[in-house]
């Protein structure tokens, strides 16, 4: 099964709108909390996201996969580290992480180009999310998410 990751965090994003309205002080946090966790540190962002990414899977939460995959796109993921990161989630969640690891990469033309083996997921960002959204690098803000993605 195929799912449109794009739409998916489109339709998260304008719901999350209305939380921001009706409840800032929480969604504010949650950007905050965020923003934090996903800062350079000991491990790099690019090293979180992925991280993050095998939680959504291990979680089975779509939206997560959504927002984790245009912030790894972004911080110039290949398709090998994406690959890595979702093998560990399927070895910590057994199979049912295996057959949410596979519907993530489920649309492979998304991910593969005409260069190395192992690009860069850069040009996706700018097919799925806008052109130029390859150069703006952000942890994954709700608070900003306004546009729906």
């Amino acid at each position: 099964m195929t799912k449109a990751y794009h739409e998916i965090t489109q339709s998260v994003s304008a719901s999350l709108a209305k939380l921001r309205v009706d409840t800032p002080g929480i969604m504010k946090g949650f950007s905050a909390l965020a923003e934090a966790a996903t800062r350079d540190g000991a491990l790099t962002r690019k090293t979180k996201e992925l991280i993050a990414l095998a939680l959504g899977v291990a979680g089975h939460c779509d939206a997560c996969l959504g927002f984790h995959l245009k912030s790894l796109i972004k911080l110039g993921a290949t398709r090998l580290e994406v690959e890595e990161a979702l093998g560990v989630a399927v070895y910590m969640g057994g199979g049912p992480s295996l057959m949410y690891a596979a519907d993530a990469l489920s649309d492979e033309d998304r991910f593969l180009t005409s260069r190395a083996r192992c690009p860069s997921l850069s040009s996706l960002a700018d097919r799925e999310f806008g052109p130029g959204s390859s150069r703006s690098l952000s942890a994954p803000s709700f608070e900003n998410e306004r546009s729906g993605g």
